[in-house]
């Protein structure tokens, strides 16, 4: 059942042309990579599906309604959340309330009321709601994190906070996760960890597009990958097809490196 479809999704920032023309399917349940050289549109793609930004031309389709001038906020409420490739997330709140503030009903507030609900008042109401602070304690432990539950944030290792922000977007109740490199900056070890986290999202039913510069990672987990280049689509296909494919040796990987 497909999910998700972008038409010809082009995006110009003045005279530069970001992404030009980019079209793929997307379907339930399916984990789906997205690479290609710094600069090529990924985060920009990823930003326009998520609603930070409009297409110029073309148009974004979700369960059959198109959404490409719908607000991030109302996006999130039909089922998308994202990670950022700079992890974001409340320094100064603990690691649970941190995902907390995430469980704020969106569909009912614009996002500056959101802000204050969920930092001045929901957060306090949650704290003292058992269900509450159980679906978020439920949601650390799946990513690992339930014995930092009380922990600042920002005293969090670099990969727990990658991971406390995977949590933070499960808890707004995702149909479709966007992640933009999740991977980036871990070591091996915690490499491994993280591709048994975003497989165990998907076995849940969560749909997944990532960005990933991390080879191993993305070929891991993914079951198509699709593969821009100065803002076009030049690859579309299992790993071991785009990984086989010249235009994609030539513009990604380089010639050396595949020899």
């Amino acid at each position: 059942m497909r999910l998700l479809q972008t038409q010809k999704v082009t995006k110009y920032f003045g005279g530069l042309c970001a992404l030009k023309e980019v079209s793929f399917n997307l379907e339930q349940g399916e984990v789906m990579g997205l690479i290609g050289p710094n600069g090529a549109g990924k985060t920009t793609l990823i930003n326009i599906i998520s609603g930070a930004f409009h297409p110029s031309q073309g148009k974004v389709v979700y369960h059959g309604r198109d959404i490409s001038r719908l607000k991030a906020h109302q996006i999130n409420v039909l089922g998308i959340a994202r990670t950022f490739q700079v992890v974001r997330i409340f320094k100064r709140l603990t690691v649970l309330e941190n995902v907390l503030t995430a469980m704020v009903d969106r569909s009912k507030e614009g996002p500056w009321k959101l802000v204050w609900g969920s930092f001045f008042k929901r957060v306090c109401a949650f704290k003292q709601d058992p269900e509450a602070c159980a679906t978020a304690e439920g949601l650390l432990a799946s990513v690992g994190l339930l014995r930092y539950r009380d922990e600042q944030a920002e005293n969090l290792p670099y990969a727990m906070a990658k991971r406390l922000e995977i949590a933070r977007a499960l808890a707004t109740r995702p149909k479709l996760l966007l992640l933009d490199e999740p991977s980036s900056g871990l070591n091996p070890a915690e490499q491994n960890e993280q591709i048994k986290i975003i497989r165990q999202i998907n076995e849940q039913g969560v749909t997944i597009l990532i960005i990933e510069h991390v080879m191993k990672v993305i070929m891991d987990i993914s079951h198509r990958l699709i593969v821009l280049h100065y803002g076009e689509k030049i690859a579309e296909g299992t790993p071991k097809e785009v990984y086989s494919d010249p235009l994609v040796v030539e513009a990604y990987l380089g010639g050396e490196a595949h020899a």
